[in-house]
């Protein structure tokens, strides 16, 4: 019977892989190459880096990672050791659509209380119009602005979207979002060349990946912008303190953590898996669920930004036991 490492903090997923292999559960971070030495395949999370350290000399054939990024993965490497591996595009990708807008919902009450007026006709301007950008942009229209998006591979693709360059989009934007991957060439993309150009009093929001955002660069920028909202950080864990104290909404990087997320991730997980290794049950694998999207309006953002602050030393624990929205 062949050997599956899991992610323990994976939902849902306790039981489904049994019949075919054996299973051992572990935190995302515990699991090292001793472990994975036998092991067939891998169902993780972002914290399990998955590159030459952890797998070299392993028996491992396949990765799934229950997340839409998969910075945390080495794919060259894996591609040149036979090693497949799979994210799950689009899991949480509604559940981030819904942290952007409860953060505007709070931006806005703030601008009412202080007599600037409502955001609705504002611009918003989108970075990366994949499958959690798109969904940005096209709720952002429903609520009333005006949306600029910009994605320069999606471009070069061709789409039918209307895009427009980053500078057009910075200088318009009264709210400015990203939704990028982290690729090599996006580390720092939000640099000081970046915020120098955005309109003066806009708000900025990062639910992308901590490395896109140069943190000095952005704390230095902090006194021009009206709001700033952080959900990622470089170095999780441990995360800027002066960044943590800048930001209007400050949150251990949970915005994707919905219950229609996380099963959406588990169920791609388990898939790729049946598929590689030809199990018909795990291939069809479902979860059968009532659950529905977030009710945007309902979401207390506030409250998952006072448990950072309260005590930020327990990013991880908060992002681990994390109640997850409906």
């Amino acid at each position: 019977m062949k050997k599956i490492i899991i992610d323990d903090a994976v939902p849902y997923i306790r039981g489904v892989f049994e019949p075919w292999f054996e299973v051992q559960y572990a935190p995302g971070a515990a699991i090292d190459a001793a472990m994975v030495r036998d092991a067939a395949a891998l169902v993780i999370r972002t914290r399990t880096k998955c590159d030459a350290a952890l797998l070299e000399g392993s028996a491992v054939e396949v990765i799934t990672t229950a997340t839409i990024g998969f910075d945390h993965i080495d794919l060259d490497w894996c591609a040149a050791h036979g090693i497949k591996a799979f994210n799950a595009p689009g899991c949480n990708a509604d559940a981030v659509m819904e942290y952007v807008f409860a953060a505007l919902k709070v931006f806005e009450k703030r601008s009412l209380e202080s007599g600037r007026g409502p955001l609705q006709g504002a611009t918003l301007g989108v970075i990366g119009v994949g499958q959690v950008g798109h969904r940005v942009a096209d709720m952002g229209r429903k609520r009333g602005f005006r949306v600029l998006e910009n994605d320069p591979p999606l471009q070069a693709a061709g789409t039918t979207r209307e895009l427009v360059g980053l500078d057009t989009l910075l200088r318009q934007s009264d709210i400015v979002t990203i939704h990028i991957p982290l690729w090599a060439q996006n580390r720092n993309f939000a640099n000081a060349d970046f915020f120098s150009k955005m309109k003066p009093g806009a708000i900025f929001i990062n639910a992308s990946r901590g490395g896109i955002v140069d943190e000095d660069a952005l704390l230095a920028h902090r006194p021009q912008l009206s709001g700033l909202a952080i959900d990622v950080w470089k170095g999780e864990p441990d995360i800027n303190p002066a960044l943590l104290a800048a930001a209007d909404i400050a949150t251990p990087h949970i915005a994707g953590y919905s219950i229609v997320g996380k099963i959406n991730g588990t169920v791609a997980s388990v898939r790729r898996v049946g598929e590689h290794f030809g199990i018909p049950e795990l291939t069809n694998f479902k979860i059968e669920h009532s659950y529905k999207p977030c009710d945007i309006d309902a979401y207390d953002i506030m409250a998952d930004d006072a448990a950072l602050r309260a005590d930020p030393a327990a990013f991880e624990s908060l992002r681990t036991h994390y109640k997850l929205r409906g």
